[in-house]
């Protein structure tokens, strides 16, 4: 079996997986607080203390555990002839997209990408769409360049 990719997102794409995941679970959050406030008005406080022991345990999960170990399998690595990307939370997948299947390269950057420099690199082929995340905008825009170029030159070679 190959090594795995040699490159990982950059750690400002931890703090940007982490920041996403306490918008999510604010949420969670807000409907649960609803429920707690409807729990003590007609049950009393006795499920007041699960709930919160919930919230807080969502909030971790959420929000530091699950980007952790998304962030630590993240994977990519552009070849001559494939681009190689590694993913996954549990169960980790390994995709090759061929150079000859590449159709076209796009980044592309929210306002919170935006803040912390960082881009999305989307690999299109017939059929699906790949992306590379969290990378720093100077290197998005590199790589793009770069498997835009191994694209050309491998359907020049077919």
């Amino acid at each position: 079996m190959r090594q795995q990719p040699i490159y990982q997102i950059p750690r400002k794409g931890l703090t940007v997986w982490r920041l996403y995941g306490l918008f999510s679970t604010l949420l969670v959050l807000i409907i649960t607080g609803i429920i707690c406030f409807l729990t003590y008005k007609f049950e009393g406080p006795s499920l007041i203390y699960l709930i919160v022991a919930l919230i807080v345990l969502l909030v971790l999960i959420g929000s530091i555990w699950i980007p952790k170990i998304r962030w630590n399998h993240w994977r990519y690595e552009v070849r001559e002839h494939e681009i190689e990307i590694q993913n996954g939370l549990f169960i980790v997948k390994r995709t090759l997209i061929p150079m000859v299947r590449v159709q076209h390269v796009d980044t592309a950057q929210g306002p919170i990408l935006k803040k912390y420099d960082l881009s999305n690199i989307s690999i299109s082929t017939a059929a699906t769409t790949h992306i590379i995340p969290m990378l720093i905008t100077e290197d998005a825009d590199r790589l793009r360049s770069r498997i835009s170029e191994l694209a050309r030159v491998a359907e020049d070679d077919v």
